[in-house]
């Protein structure tokens, strides 16, 4: 083209957006230490856990506080302690990142049995794990929720479901992940199965879940469109849930479905809770997003 006597060089097509991706934070702290199995093309794997490194080595006080490196405070300035009523219901939460929405990923921690929605904002506790993921969320445009629900049967379900209806339409564009410790599976299950819910979902991680044959067949059994990433951990030492049903699960899927995005992740000792302190946010995240996170 030439203007005003100039040569200007051929409009060139505009730029693709990159996909969204977690960028990196302190993965030197929090990537998975060592390998020792993989299976299925990666999809299974055995981590080491390696009590004097991954323990005591970590922590200030040994299963109770982490040390300062693992952690960063700066959440702290965009976390909210909500409660918002939702029907008949009101609903308590705290919410960390894009607390009043335009997120562009939306992370829901559902406790077990015996905690609340305070651990899932805890910095110290777990080996600075939910303080990661704190980062991950406000560092990458994310929010992170970790509510309060009455019980773990239909009513808590109808309690999440509404809360993650109300941060969806918040973040309109934002895939939903469920993170779901022990006994909250059970609950997961109850939202992976909602008709409202499924579509929103990005993902559903499984920390040392309570789950049995039928929500695996369930998922086994959607069509290609319709599956939502899963990631199932476990520990060699959990004789609370155990792992090898969980593993057993995991390869029945694998043998009757085996393009179905599913994953395990198996840490070689460690009791039932480990997967709070083991598991790696931003590799299982930015993997379910590659996956089909929408």
């Amino acid at each position: 083209m030439v203007f005003a006597g100039l040569s200007l060089p051929p409009a060139s097509a505009p730029a693709m957006a990159e996909p969204y991706r977690l960028a990196p934070y302190k993965d030197d702290l929090f990537a998975y230490p060592k390998i020792l199995d993989e299976q299925y093309d990666g999809a299974y794997l055995e981590v080491e856990y390696d009590r004097p490194r991954d323990l005591d080595a970590r922590d200030a006080v040994r299963g109770e506080k982490v040390k300062p490196d693992y952690v960063s405070l700066d959440p702290n300035a965009v976390t909210a302690d909500r409660t918002v009523k939702l029907g008949r219901k009101s609903i308590s939460y705290y919410a960390v990142g894009k607390v009043d929405g335009g997120a562009k990923a939306i992370v829901v921690f559902v406790h077990g049995l015996g905690t609340g929605r305070d651990t899932g904002v805890d910095d110290w506790i777990h080996g600075g794990n939910f303080n990661r993921i704190k980062n991950l969320m406000m560092r990458n445009d994310g929010v992170y929720l970790s509510p309060s629900f009455s019980n773990y049967r239909s009513g808590g379900a109808e309690e999440m479901r509404d809360l993650i209806l109300f941060a969806s339409v918040m973040s309109p564009d934002a895939p939903v992940f469920l993170a779901c410790g022990s006994m909250g599976a059970k609950l997961c299950w109850r939202l992976f199965r909602d008709d409202a819910v499924r579509p929103l979902l990005g993902g559903v991680m499984l920390l040392d879940p309570v789950m049995d044959r039928d929500d695996i067949r369930f998922a086994a059994a959607l069509p290609p469109a319709d599956r939502v990433p899963i990631l199932i951990t476990g520990s060699r030492e959990d004789t609370r849930v155990g792992w090898k049903a969980q593993r057993d699960l995991f390869v029945a899927m694998k043998t009757g479905v085996p393009d179905y995005p599913i994953r395990y992740v198996l840490f070689s000792a460690g009791t039932h809770g480990l997967s709070w302190r083991m598991v790696d946010w931003r590799t299982t995240l930015n993997w379910m997003l590659e996956t089909g996170g929408r």
